[in-house]
């Protein structure tokens, strides 16, 4: 038929691309040596720190940063400058400027008019941890007599580190700094800090907002996990006891059931919708009996808890125990209460620990990850959480073998950690965080892909608790050895996003060799005898388009140098073409001439073109049309156009 012979097109040895791609991982801060990790410089030209203070040496000025200029661009994208601001040095500010005054610490960071409560928090925790301390904030600058006006910052960044630099010209109104600063006038390492994290995400006000998971993870690339304090784990007093004597970073928040509510202060001095930092957990006694304490600190430096233990409990502590924790106490917004009354009055604690280890229990594990990124592309790869079954099988899928259990067990443990990549840097294009998830399924043998009727009879193995619109989601798991297939999903279909996965397991996580492909079958005595009565026929290319035609004679006939098919060439390039046809006719269920781009991925599979993530979605967002089909036209344009590619890649 004419249908049929628009479809002729060259037969050749197919491509397979592997589904997930895999990143080398980039060491966190968990080990001895930690500030010797190497950062990647994030200036446009590439130069680094040490390169650019030179050269203002050299030159005897100041840097100036072009990438993040003192302008009001810096400042905010949504909004004009609420008054006159100006930008200046610190020794425009102050006498005796020092980077750090008498070393850093959780006194040093008071918030200023900026919304980042969370980044705040996340900095005072900072500073109990030295290592990671001295890697984020490098001792090799200062105002001495190598000062040239340029500072530097190293911040971890979806598996690496990378070094941010920025002139030390700051916002003040009045000579006096308006966003974080130091309680000590002439100290500038936390305002220099804030800045460096606001050029990393493009702006200030693009830090108005967030969890402190996110920096505290920024800060070492370590794994979250948090808790909800009305439903957590019995022994929660001893999970954040262990995890600040391992050198975790720790904050918590009350939640808030409105905006209106944001920031709004109780009756016992704790602000709603706040990030605090939690930089102490201890016991102390009291007539006897033994009284579980923690420590929290209010970023803004003031506004403290006024409900017990906030003052006369203190007169019936035992003076050992009194002398060794208040040695340090400082009206800074830092203040003690009692477990069960931090329990009752904050809702979620954020813990970021420098390795996977649980902190559940005395096990001390060495982990191996495996790092896989993608992305969420609408009318390709964005096909929704489960509820959305029909595009569900569309997102992306990572197949991972566990090979063996873990030393001391039968089952395999495992965190998953799935992040979603620049969000903060893009809400000035008016995007912001996409609510994310995933769930791990058991994968059955011989299946790389699977499709929508595995997930409509099949549940899964594990999965995130919920669906949440965070940077980034995690879970602890315990499974047994096998093959499972990873599916990270945004909630809804047809929103993007890209994404990073951090897969941590004691035995190394690895994707499993792709499977044999099957041998084709053939049908040879009526094949060929349609052939024979085609042969030396040239009218059928009179219902081939020009393209078609022209990639037929490039492709298939002069392939072998004689200008006409043999038939083995025929019997395959024929099997093809049924093929084709019926896969696109199964897909167009209401013969309207089109069918949907989420299917495409199955049916060039089942063409046998297995095409990795990043080649289908440059295919959907190629062909499919604002309601994300494909008509029949372009579909073939696609597999000719495929079929050519593969077969001019495969001669080299």
């Amino acid at each position: 038929s004419p249908t049929i012979q628009r479809v002729l097109a060259n037969v050749a040895p197919l491509l397979v691309v592997e589904e997930s791609k895999k990143m080398p991982l980039q060491s966190n801060l968990s080990g001895k040596g930690s500030s010797a990790l190497k950062a990647e410089s994030t200036q446009w030209d590439g130069r680094s720190f040490e390169e650019l203070r030179q050269e203002c040496l050299s030159n005897g000025t100041l840097f100036e940063d072009e990438d993040f200029p003192a302008t009001d661009s810096s400042l905010f994208y949504s909004q004009s400058t609420p008054v006159s601001i100006e930008w200046k040095r610190p020794k425009e500010l102050c006498d005796n400027p020092r980077f750090i005054v008498g070393g850093a610490d959780r006194t040093d960071i008071c918030q200023g008019q900026l919304g980042d409560c969370w980044l705040l928090a996340a900095v005072a925790s900072l500073t109990l941890k030295k290592d990671a301390m001295a890697h984020v904030v490098p001792t090799d600058q200062g105002f001495d007599n190598r000062y040239a006006g340029i500072f530097h910052f190293r911040f971890w960044q979806h598996n690496k580190w990378v070094d941010v630099v920025v002139d030390d010209k700051l916002p003040s109104v009045r000579n006096k700094l308006i966003m974080l600063h130091s309680a000590s006038n002439n100290e500038f390492w936390s305002a220099l800090l804030e800045k460096a994290y606001a050029k990393m995400h493009g702006s200030y006000e693009s830090l108005k907002g967030g969890s402190t998971m996110e920096a505290m993870e920024d800060f070492t690339g370590g794994v979250g996990e948090m808790y909800d304090t009305k439903s957590c784990p019995d022994n929660m007093f001893a999970i954040m006891k262990k995890a600040l004597n391992r050198g975790s970073m720790m904050g918590c928040s009350i939640d808030i059931s409105s905006s209106a509510e944001s920031e709004a202060k109780t009756s016992t001095g704790l602000v709603k919708g706040h990030a605090y930092s939690v930089t102490g957990v201890d016991e102390v006694t009291i007539r006897g009996r033994k009284v579980k304490l923690v420590r929290v600190r209010n970023p803004w430096g003031q506004v403290e808890w006024n409900g017990p233990w906030s003052d006369k409990e203190w007169d019936s502590v035992d003076s050992s125990d009194k002398n060794r924790i208040m040695q340090n106490s400082r009206e800074d917004g830092e203040f003690w209460m009692e477990f069960e009354d931090f329990k009752r009055n904050y809702n979620k604690v954020e813990i970021c620990n420098m390795t996977p280890d649980a902190l559940t229990d005395n096990t001390k594990r060495h982990w191996e990850v495996e790092m896989l990124e993608g992305s969420w592309i609408r009318g390709s790869t964005a096909g929704g959480c489960r509820n959305y079954i029909d595009t569900f099988w569309t997102n992306p899928q990572f197949k991972l073998r566990l090979n063996d259990a873990d030393d001391d067990d039968d089952v395999c443990s495992v965190v998953v950690a799935l992040m979603q990549k620049g969000r903060r840097k893009l809400r000035k294009e008016g995007m912001d965080l996409q609510t994310i998830g995933f769930a791990m399924y058991k994968a059955p043998e011989g299946e790389d892909y699977l499709s929508k009727d595995f997930f409509r009879y099949n549940g899964s193995m594990a999965r995130s608790k919920t669906y949440i619109n965070m940077r980034e989601v995690s879970e602890r798991f315990t499974l047994p050895p096998g093959d499972y297939v990873l599916v990270p999903t945004i909630f809804q279909p047809h929103k993007e996003a890209d994404f990073l996965v951090r897969v941590f397991s004691e035995k190394k996580a690895k994707p499993p060799p792709p499977s044999e492909p099957e041998d084709e079958t053939d049908e040879e005595k009526g094949l060929r005898r349609l052939f024979d009565k085609l042969a030396g026929d040239v009218r059928i290319f009179r219902y081939m388009t020009p393209e078609f035609y022209d990639i037929f004679l490039k492709a298939v006939i002069q392939s072998d140098g004689t200008g006409k098919l043999e038939f083995q060439e025929f019997k395959v390039f024929w099997e093809k073409m049924k093929k084709w046809i019926m896969l696109f006719l199964s897909f167009d269920t209401d013969r309207s001439g089109k069918m949907s781009s989420y299917e495409l991925r199955i049916a060039l599979k089942a063409a046998g073109m297995h095409l990795n993530n990043d080649l289908l979605q440059l295919i959907g967002l190629r062909f499919a049309d604002d309601n994300f089909d494909i008509d029949f036209d372009d579909y073939l344009t696609c597999i000719v156009r495929l079929e050519n590619m593969f077969s001019t890649l495969n001669k080299y």
